[in-house]
């Protein structure tokens, strides 16, 4: 029977992101500040999340809900309403209703700024804060968590996104992602902010850089990190997106998301120790080396669920959010492998016209990457002038790809809607390279010719492992859901609603600002897991994934980063179709979820544990309880 439990433990937020440990013997009685005895935490068997409330900003595809934290001393959630580009402050003292108490804005410290990230501890609110101008330096700001009064605020580099406390409270670190412009005509460098909070009235930033690396291209390249920006330096090239940090503050990752990487920072020195790729999955295996296949559905216009394997097709696993746990003294870094590609002056005519300088696309379809006719079909629509300078044409190796009809010079029906034809995958890799990294050149016949002009594809990279993943601290994958979680969506045991009443494969892998659009989101990434944060309860360890495109949270044990077990998966959108969903906003539910923050029952306002989910499509903040089964 499924009950919920109260119970002590320690909480570990999205923003956060930090390693949840508790205490080895939990009968060892300690005298601490409060002058009690630490209490038994019961280990549940199993949990499951269920609907408590929301608050709505009744803005539709506005990311008016995007990252929340929480301050348990006020009972408040602070989150992240792009829309505004400010704060929106909520009192969780009701979760079943939570409300609106005020809202903080990020323009008061840079004029015209705007709030990308939040992050709480001990009463201290932090704000990553984005200039008017996005390539110019922003800031990281810091309020009270009760007043809303400000504390100070200090400067950091380009495009301050997600930041996070050190779990000692000692630092605050920020992730300055760096993009370029849309013309790529400014490209400022992606860097780590390591804030000394020492004086909180005085903050000090120091900038960990990447300008150490900016010889070693080739070899980051041939080792697998992504360095690809038209006339960037690696400094420039690399964008970090998410950082997590070990139990012990000393320690920092990011991920470097566009680059399919993670960076290694020691934090006491503010340095880049070291750049590590995380390769690809290979979707030709039928069983991984982790209990699940390596299948994907690769189509939008089948109107079916068919999850297969093709070889030749290899997933980047480029990750969003990633959480940091530790175990036995070793930690551990679980990722959501969103997927993203670079597209800048995807809205230019001009860029589609031909004219290179005024922007950066990289992503393509298969069915026009290797059309018979070659590239100029797409001129002035699709098609990406650096890759028709590159060549005029594309062809797949007729070895790899025989399984589908690909002959030379003939794709086959490799290309159909219904195979890999409408499959989105990057067009800067899987061409076979000279040493020197210039292309090999075919004739349109297939044949290696130094007169050639088309590029020879022997695999296509996709975007994001539509998995959630498991790397040790040195970047060494130790486990992966394979495609476990479209499986899931596709099985007779899958429920949509807050009563899990609907059948999930019946609107599989659907879009989340679309009513009924089953399938829509195959060719692009599938269910795009996004968000992830992790929580302890008594001796086992959970991770929360949340599901970008057919939205709601996926749960597992991670106890065992070996072994991670399944334990749940709650949507609570209700209308799946009404075509028009922003119609219906007020009843729809939960769309789009973005971020996520666990609460324990020792911080929870109902003594129960919470998960906060902020929602960018609905415009929703999320207020869920995690029941517990005891066996």
């Amino acid at each position: 029977m499924r009950k919920s439990f109260p119970y002590i433990l320690a909480a570990c937020s999205a923003l956060a992101l930090v390693g949840c440990g508790s205490d080895d013997d939990e009968n060892d009685n300690n005298d601490g500040d409060n002058g009690g005895e630490t209490p038994v935490v019961e280990t549940p068997s199993s949990i499951a999340l269920s609907f408590v409330g929301r608050y709505s900003t009744g803005q539709f595809d506005e990311s008016a809900a995007e990252i929340p934290a929480y301050d348990a001393a006020s009972q408040r959630v602070f989150i992240v309403n792009a829309e505004k580009g400010m704060v929106d402050v909520l009192d969780l003292a009701d979760p079943a209703n939570p409300s609106l108490i005020d809202t903080i804005d990020g323009g008061n410290v840079l004029a015209g700024g705007e709030v990308n990230s939040v992050a709480v501890h001990d009463g201290v609110v932090a704000l990553a804060i984005e200039a008017d101008l996005k390539t110019d330096n922003g800031a990281v700001a810091f309020y009270n968590a009760d007043d809303l009064s400000m504390i100070s605020s200090v400067g950091v580099g380009a495009q301050p996104d997600m930041l996070t406390f050190t779990p000692d409270g000692a630092y605050v670190l920020a992730a300055n992602e760096g993009e370029p412009s849309d013309d790529y005509s400014v490209d400022p460098e992606g860097s780590i902010a390591v804030i000394n909070l020492a004086d909180m009235a005085n903050p000090v930033a120091t900038i960990a850089d990447f300008t150490a690396f900016n010889g070693d291209a080739a070899t980051l390249k041939a080792n697998g990190v992504r360095i690809y920006g038209p006339g960037a330096s690696v400094a420039q090239d690399l964008e970090p997106e998410y950082i997590a940090v070990s139990a012990d503050s000393a320690t920092a990752w990011a991920i470097l998301q566009e680059n399919n990487a993670f960076a290694r920072i020691d934090i006491a020195s503010a340095t880049v120790e070291e750049i590590v790729p995380l390769g690809f999955k290979d979707h030709s295996v039928e069983a991984n080396n982790f209990g699940s296949g390596n299948g994907l559905d690769t189509s939008d216009e089948d109107g079916e669920i068919n999850i297969a394997n093709f070889a030749g097709v290899r997933g980047l696993y480029l990750p969003d959010a990633m959480a940091a746990y530790d175990v036995d003294g070793m930690t551990y870094l679980v990722t959501a492998n969103e997927g993203d590609a670079r597209a800048w002056g995807e809205d230019n005519d001009a860029y589609w016209a031909g004219d290179a300088s005024q922007g950066f696309v990289e992503e393509f379809r298969v069915k026009h990457l290797v059309h018979s006719d070659g590239f100029d079909r797409r001129a002035n629509d699709d098609l990406p002038p650096q890759l028709r300078e590159l060549a005029a044409g594309g062809l797949l190796n007729p070895e790899t790809f025989a399984y589908c009809g690909a002959s030379a010079g003939d794709a086959g029906d490799c290309r159909d809607d219904e195979v890999l034809g409408r499959l989105n995958i990057t067009w800067t890799m899987g061409y076979r390279q000279n040493a020197d990294g210039t292309p090999v050149m075919f004739d349109a016949a297939g044949s290696e010719s130094a007169s050639g002009d088309r590029l020879m594809y022997d695999n296509l990279y996709s975007y994001g492992a539509r998995s959630f993943s498991i790397w040790d601290e040195s970047g060494s994958l130790i486990w992966d859901s394979g495609d476990a979680i479209e499986q899931h969506l596709a099985s007779d045991e899958c429920m949509l609603g807050s009563a899990r009443d609907i059948p999930c494969k019946d609107y599989f892998n659907s879009a989340h600002d679309e009513g009924d659009s089953m399938d829509s989101r195959s060719d692009a990434k599938g269910p795009e897991p996004e968000g992830v944060t992790i929580g302890q309860i008594g001796e086992k360890t959970f991770a929360f994934v949340g599901l970008e495109r057919m939205g709601g949270i996926m749960i597992y044990d991670i106890t065992d980063p070996e072994a991670p077990v399944f334990m749940d998966y709650f949507n609570a959108r209700e209308d799946w179709a009404t075509e028009d969903a922003e119609s219906i906003l007020d009843t729809i539910g939960d769309l789009g979820p973005e971020g996520l923050v666990f609460i324990s029952a020792e911080d929870s306002p109902t003594d129960e544990a919470l998960l906060v989910v902020g929602n960018e499509v609905s415009g929703t903040t999320a207020v869920y309880q995690i029941d517990q089964s005891f066996e």
